[in-house]
């Protein structure tokens, strides 16, 4: 009985611990829009440990959907249907994505991060997406030590790849509150892989090195055939006054053989437009990635990013200048793409409750079997406004064309344009 009652006693004081949210835990990115425009987690936090501390937090999406669409492909039949017929759609709820977040303070300066979706168009059933451990600070009273973490950090388990910095102002299944769009970029580089990095930031000065296993999943079969993938990124960011902002990264990621590599296709949530330029025998989960470019980059990869992003007072600017080439083991020679995106966002009413933005992206390259390159461009419109910190309303107009693929292919003169309204809630 006294050892249950101890269990139940540590139990109470976890669960007064996690009533307390993020005032327990440190060095964490806040969901709500006060993460916004947030890149790495902030490295000082002059919260004192006491005790091992745990906080949830939970972040939702609901979108309904109103877009059109169409192409010009020529009719290919597979057992009397035509692969290129377009899957009909129309005005309607599209699958409420979710996700749990907690995060456990294990001593000063380190902490454990776990995120769970719980719901979305990939899987709808619940599943675990990853989790880490981040280190700021050494439990070793060690003055060398302690020097050296004033600016170092160290992020250790499954983790979202930093490459690049278009991954923190994206939608991550059921967390759309970085996000002034809907949608994410067409090559959305987004990957959870298994490895390590090590950040050193100084007088606005961010210098990051690091290595993960260049897939989703562990892998321990088929020696030989996969190497571990490397990434880097060189930055700067400085408020320079009370009015400037001044952001620039330059970021690789390079994995020279992999029996999965899924640097373009690792979102393992799903896109937020649903059965766009999909043929008739698509399913939800099985075609996911709709209205994104997946380049096929699953054996080798190396990719180059720069990323400048500028708030001067409301007004936002951030870019996306990116090459990527790569292959499939069955390719004897390897492929580019480039996309370039950008976006410019103006924030107003008190607390910057409003905003308006506007996106331009386009990507293009080289698919297989396609002699020439094709090319796809997207603009988005939106209007968002925020109810409570935690709430967030967004109204996005979105077109999309695809150029130059082949006939037979039922992107050939694709487009999908329409409105998009979500509803994003987290804290």
């Amino acid at each position: 009985m006294r050892t249950i009652g101890k269990l139940v006693l540590a139990l109470a004081t976890v669960t007064v611990a996690a009533s307390t949210g993020y005032a327990q835990v440190e060095n964490i990115r806040p969901a709500d829009q006060r993460g916004i425009n947030m890149f790495e987690t902030p490295k000082l936090d002059t919260t004192v440990f006491k005790r091992v501390s745990v906080s949830f937090g939970g972040a939702f999406a609901q979108d309904f959907q109103n877009l059109t669409q169409k192409n010009t492909a020529t009719s290919v039949i597979v057992g009397g249907v035509n692969k290129n017929a377009l899957m009909p759609i129309g005005p309607g709820f599209t699958t409420a994505m979710a996700n749990l977040d907690m995060n456990v303070q294990l001593a000063q300066g380190i902490r454990v991060d776990l995120v769970t979706y719980l719901s979305t168009r990939h899987h709808n059933d619940t599943w675990v997406k990853g989790g880490y451990l981040q280190i700021d600070a050494l439990p070793w009273d060690i003055k060398p030590l302690n020097d050296l973490m004033k600016y170092t950090t160290l992020k250790i388990g499954q983790f979202d790849v930093d490459y690049g910095d278009s991954h923190y102002r994206r939608t991550d299944g059921g967390n759309g509150m970085y996000n002034p769009f809907v949608g994410n970029l067409i090559m959305d580089a987004f990957s959870t892989e298994i490895g390590a990095t090590a950040y050193y930031r100084r007088a606005g000065w961010i210098v990051m090195g690091g290595f993960t296993s260049g897939t989703s999943d562990g892998q321990v079969t088929s020696p030989g055939a996969h190497q571990p993938a490397y990434l880097a990124k060189l930055g700067y960011d400085k408020q320079l006054t009370s009015d400037l902002r001044f952001r620039l990264t330059a970021s690789m990621y390079n994995n020279a053989k992999a029996t999965s590599n899924v640097l373009y296709s690792g979102d393992r949530a799903g896109s937020h437009y649903f059965d766009v330029l999909e043929n008739t025998a698509s399913t939800e989960t099985g075609n996911a990635w709709s209205g994104n470019l997946q380049p096929g980059f699953s054996n080798r990869v190396a990719s180059y990013v720069i990323n400048p992003f500028v708030k001067y007072g409301p007004l936002e600017f951030f870019g996306n200048i990116e090459t990527a080439t790569g292959g499939s083991a069955a390719e004897t020679t390897d492929r580019t793409w480039r996309q370039q995106a950008g976006d410019v966002v103006y924030r107003f009413l008190q607390d910057d409750k409003a905003y308006v933005a506007f996106r331009y992206n386009t990507a293009e390259g080289q698919l297989v079997g396609t002699p020439t390159d094709v090319s796809i461009v997207r603009t988005q419109y939106a209007l968002g406004f925020f109810l409570t910190k935690n709430i967030l309303a967004k109204l996005e107009y979105v077109n999309q064309d695809y150029n130059k693929f082949l006939a037979t292919d039922i992107r050939n003169g694709g487009n999908f344009k329409g409105f998009m309204l979500e509803g994003a809630v987290a804290f």
